[in-house]
Parts: C-alpha cells; sequence; structure tokens
C-alpha cells in the first residue's frame, strides 16, 4: 500500500497530538481538522480527555466539528458517559459546537446537575444549544434546581443558560424567588434583573438581589 504525503502529514500530526509542547500539540490538531480524516476521530475525542490545556481542547473541539456528524455525534454521545470528568466536559461542549439536535437525549439530567462543575456548566451550555422547540420550559426547570450553586463563575454560567431560554424561563424565575433558601432566591432575582435588562452586569444584580432578599422581598416585582 503506498503511503500518501497526507498519510505522512497525518502520522506526524497524531504523534504531535503527544507532545510535552502545548504548542505543537496545537498545531498537531490545527493540522488535524484542517485536512479531516474520519480514521482519526476517536483519537482526536481520546485527547480532548487528558489534554490540559483549555486552548488545545479547543482546537481538537474544532477539529472534530470538521468531520462529518454521522461520525462524530455517536462517539461523542457514549463519551458524555465516560467516568472521567473531563471527558464529558470536552464531549458535552463539543456537542454544543456541533448543534445538532440529535444529541439533545444525551443531556441528561443528571449531567445538567453534574458533581463536577466543569460538567455541569458544559451542559448547561449543551441544552440551551440542542434543546428542541417546546422543550424549552421543561429545561428552564431542570436549570432552575441547580439555582445557588456554587460561586461567581458557576453561578452566572447558568444564569446565562437560563436567559438564553428568553421567556420560557419567566415563570421558571418566578417561582424560584419565592423558595424558601435565601440563596436561591438571590440568584433567581440577579437572573431574573439581567433578563429584563441584558446590560446589568451580573455583580450589580447579585448585589441588588441581596438588598431585596434582605429586606424580605421575592420575585413579585419581575411580573
Amino acid at each position: 500500500m503506498t503511503i500518501t504525503k497526507r498519510d505522512t502529514d497525518a502520522i506526524r500530526a497524531l504523534q504531535g497530538l503527544e507532545d510535552s509542547r502545548s504548542s505543537v500539540r496545537l498545531r498537531a490538531a490545527l493540522e488535524l481538522g484542517t485536512t479531516p480524516d474520519p480514521r482519526f476521530v476517536d483519537t482526536l475525542i481520546e485527547r480532548c480527555a487528558i489534554e490540559p490545556e483549555f486552548f488545545v481542547r479547543d482546537m481538537l473541539t474544532w477539529a472534530l466539528t470538521r468531520h462529518p456528524v454521522a461520525i462524530t455525534l455517536p462517539r461523542l454521545v457514549r463519551e458524555v458517559r465516560s467516568e472521567r470528568a473531563q471527558a464529558r466536559s470536552q464531549a458535552l461542549h463539543t456537542l454544543s459546537k456541533v448543534g445538532d439536535r440529535q444529541a439533545w437525549p444525551a443531556v441528561t439530567r443528571s449531567l445538567l446537575s453534574d458533581a463536577d462543575p466543569e460538567v455541569a456548566r458544559s451542559a448547561w451550555r449543551a441544552a440551551v444549544v440542542l434543546v428542541p422547540e417546546g422543550e424549552e420550559s421543561a429545561l428552564a426547570a431542570a436549570l432552575a434546581t441547580q439555582l445557588g450553586r456554587g460561586g461567581r463563575e458557576t453561578q452566572l454560567s447558568l444564569s446565562r443558560a437560563l436567559i438564553a431560554l428568553g421567556e420560557a424561563v419567566v415563570p421558571t424565575l418566578r417561582t424560584a424567588t419565592a423558595v424558601p433558601d435565601a440563596q436561591v432566591r438571590v440568584h433567581a432575582l440577579a437572573t431574573q434583573r439581567m433578563l429584563r435588562d441584558p446590560d446589568a452586569g451580573f455583580e450589580f444584580a447579585v448585589e441588588e438581589a441581596k438588598r431585596v432578599v434582605a429586606l424580605g422581598g421575592s420575585g413579585q416585582e419581575g411580573r
């Protein structure tokens, strides 16, 4: 069998994915995406699960989106069930970039509430991209169970996901602003404020929400 220059380049790129230098790994991922070859999809996905550098992982995701969805989708769906948190997170991130709603059933309730915050954030982002028309309210209710979770980055990520659902999230947020948990109420009120005023910064919205909750307020003013 004749080995072509393309084969030689691909072999070099595959070897580059394992190089200790992130710049070499980045270039290798770029090459594998520039000349996509279905034979290397599994390798790209496997590398996503262990690649330590964010910008290299992002290039790996880009490389995967350059391949046929019929090949990548089943493998990515399988990967979201991995025991490795980074594998789940990166597979979800890649599914959100692929944007094919056939992947929607893979974004399960357990992923939306995954104990690993990065997996959960990736699941939230993927969910709002992949949710089928008519399922937005159900998704809003599922996402709302995570209100009040984590620190600033996690809460901002959830707020953005909820806001991306538009008007479908309004009843769910209104309900959340009246629950007993003050942290949930603050987060819900802040998200409600950002939905009404897209220019409101997250920190400002949170501080305003804290004042409302401290004074015994709820979300009734958001109606």
